[in-house]
């Protein structure tokens, strides 16, 4: 079975309520979108190509390769399918695969179990082949398995990314409550920065707003921070291909943007976070740092983006001392930042309610399993009242 030339279905996962910037990628890598769903994209592409996907796309999880969709109504069903399998063509039998599912069947009270009818058909059609098992376990440093098993329909996927790419790589450091890097990618593609204006962050935290901005900006993709994919680990794989790939990813970067990039947090703990990673990153040079209040960070002159990403009260902070704060971010956005688009994201309601502004629109996200909102405010320079006669 030879998958790196090979087009088969592609399912690229991401977390819900991303697919759409998650498209937006992969029609700018030139690929044909066959599906798009709440949770991800369906099109064809060979292995080589998932290599491609894997060290470009932002907002992705994973970047699954079917091998085979079949009927199974329970486990035996399950193991004798997959037994067919030439996994002695795709898996090495001194390897390491791991097996990923998302399983609902009724005959099935763990998705576990289901797991383990998978790694013992690769296991014993292997050693009926090669006379040796392959090791297993649950980490995905190496091959990764994945079964998709609905009621009696079942396929089953060569997992090509492994770790997911929700995480970018450049994060060491992550301080209190992070938004992951993918959610941070789809907050700034949301907000359609030109990547030329200004791109201001207060209440920054570990940084990842403005780093993901500074990325895209300069056109830096996730790939170039990580060097192991489970693609890697398939029977077949040329590394030339990767690295093909990679030094693309290089010669693409713009090592300077136009664009002034302000990150700012009363905290000198997180300053100190956002910097290193932003190091690691490689941007650190490209986004000006500032240990104060969100009200006192420096805005420059002109248009551009005041993005907020506070604490919703949840997990972090006390319920009435944020209404003062979400509050304070209203005046803020309107007294200091005429001419701007401003921006806030929460999940909670009732403390956007005291921002106090009317919102231009407002995009729909999670965060983990919390249901927010990117709130967008168009800012005007004045008052509103008198830009409209000014432009009559």
């Amino acid at each position: 079975m030879e998958v790196f030339n090979t087009p088969s279905k592609i399912i690229i996962t991401c977390n819900r309520r991303l697919s759409p910037y998650l498209q937006g990628e992969i029609r700018q890598l030139g690929f044909e979108i066959k599906r798009g769903f709440a949770t991800g994209v369906e099109l064809s592409a060979t292995v080589n190509d998932c290599i491609r996907l894997n060290l470009n796309l932002h907002c992705a999880s994973q970047v699954l390769y079917s091998l085979h969709s079949f009927t199974a109504s329970n486990p035996d069903e399950l193991y004798e399918a997959l037994s067919a399998i030439p996994w002695e063509d795709l898996i090495a039998f001194d390897g390491y695969v791991s097996v990923t599912s998302n399983v609902n069947n009724p005959t099935i009270s763990t998705p576990l179990f289901a797991n383990l009818k998978v790694k013992d058909a690769i296991a014993d059609r292997i050693k009926s082949k090669k006379g040796l098992r392959p090791n297993s376990g649950p980490d995905l440093h190496k091959t990764v398995v994945h079964l998709y098993w609905q009621d009696d329909q079942a396929e089953v996927f060569l997992d090509t990314s492994g770790e997911t790419l929700a995480k970018h790589g450049y994060r060491k450091h992550p301080g209190k409550a992070p938004m992951l890097e993918a959610l941070a990618a789809g907050v700034v593609y949301a907000t359609a920065w030109d990547g030329q204006s200004a791109f201001v962050n207060p209440m920054c935290g570990s940084g990842t707003l403005a780093i993901e901005a500074a990325l895209i900006a300069t056109n830096r993709k996730p790939g170039l921070f990580r060097m192991n994919y489970a693609f890697m680990h398939i029977i077949g794989y040329d590394e030339q291909v990767f690295f093909a790939e990679r030094r693309k990813l290089k010669e693409q970067v713009n090592k300077k943007t136009a664009a002034k990039i302000i990150a700012s947090d009363l905290s000198k703990d997180a300053i100190d976070i956002a910097l290193m990673n932003a190091k690691t990153a490689g941007v650190d040079q490209l986004i000006d740092f500032h240990v104060c209040d969100f009200a006192d960070t420096p805005l420059p002159a002109g248009t551009g983006l005041v993005v907020f990403n506070p604490e919703y009260g949840e997990r972090l902070g006390v319920h009435t001392k944020l209404e003062a704060t979400y509050s304070r971010i209203g005046d803020f956005l309107k007294q200091q930042c005429g001419g701007k688009r401003g921006y806030v994201f929460t999940g909670n309601p009732d403390l956007a309610k005291k921002i106090g502004l009317h919102t231009s629109r407002r995009v729909e996200f999670y965060n983990g399993k919390l249901d927010c909102r990117l709130l967008e405010y168009e800012i005007y320079a004045g008052s509103r009242r008198a830009r409209e006669e000014n432009t009559d």
